[in-house]
């Protein structure tokens, strides 16, 4: 199987001499084409560090990250711009999308940038659209739609172009459990059906367990990995609630 993200040795320090905060403690792990991993630790712990290190908003301290065989790390100016338009696929925690776009124009403006045909964008926007069913929303605008529908539209935007990675920082976080568990299957059917390689960081043990492998971080540090294996995601969620509580975590919070 191919390996899409390889994280090695990954260190990342905030502050000056006097006064260092060590975010990210030699991390390491890889993600292979095709899973869908859940990243889970306490508010604190460096998760969304170590999403904001792999998406190049931040920049490691010491350590390489690759993706596709690329070491990113060591990108900057065009080569970088590059690799985030051509690789990533971003689903953020408040949908991101642009209040005077439509849903339609929200998801094609990937393809435009890249200077698709405006018969290939639209063939792939309705493609997407069926796919993750939002097509009775492509002409109304975010403030028309509910929380629920407008992650669809954020999470088409992301997958659209065929992204190498896709990164979802608490996708689910606003919304409620109904339209988290839409989302969570409209997820589990990108990357079953095309495959999609979905890295993604949550507190959240209900929507971790969505994910065929969840590593918990401690500390800046990998402190445990499970996987879902032939387990049902019930079974799978209880042994990530367990691991929570060895986390010193609060389950009612995870639940």
């Amino acid at each position: 199987m191919k390996n899409i993200l390889k994280i090695d040795q990954i260190e990342k320090y905030y502050g000056s001499k006097s006064s260092l905060t060590k975010a990210i403690d030699n991390i390491s792990f890889d993600v292979q084409e095709g899973e869908f991993v859940a990243i889970m630790g306490a508010s604190g712990s460096g998760k969304t560090t170590l999403l904001n290190c792999i998406s190049t908003i931040d920049k490691v301290t010491s350590g390489n990250i690759f993706v596709d065989g690329q070491d990113i790390t060591r990108l900057k100016g065009n080569a970088l711009n590059k690799f985030r338009r051509e690789k990533l696929g971003f689903i953020f925690q408040d949908f991101n999308l642009l209040d005077t776009l439509s849903a339609y124009e929200n998801i094609s403006l990937a393809l435009s940038i890249q200077n698709y045909p405006a018969k290939k964008i639209d063939e792939e926007v309705k493609k997407v659209a069926k796919e993750l069913d939002i097509e009775d929303v492509l002409n109304k605008y975010p403030y028309q739609m509910s929380g629920g529908q407008k992650q669809r539209v954020a999470s088409a935007r992301a997958v659209i172009t065929n992204p190498t990675l896709v990164l979802a920082d608490e996708p689910t976080g606003a919304l409620d459990s109904k339209s988290a568990k839409m989302l969570l299957e409209k997820f589990n059917f990108l990357n079953h059906s095309i495959n999609a390689t979905i890295l993604m960081v949550t507190h959240d043990s209900f929507t971790a367990s969505y994910a065929s492998r969840v590593i918990f971080i401690k500390d800046g540090k990998v402190f445990n990995e499970i996987r879902k294996g032939a387990d049902s995601r019930k079974i799978f969620f209880n042994k990530i609630i367990d691991v929570v509580t060895l986390l010193g975590g609060d389950v009612s919070d995870a639940i």
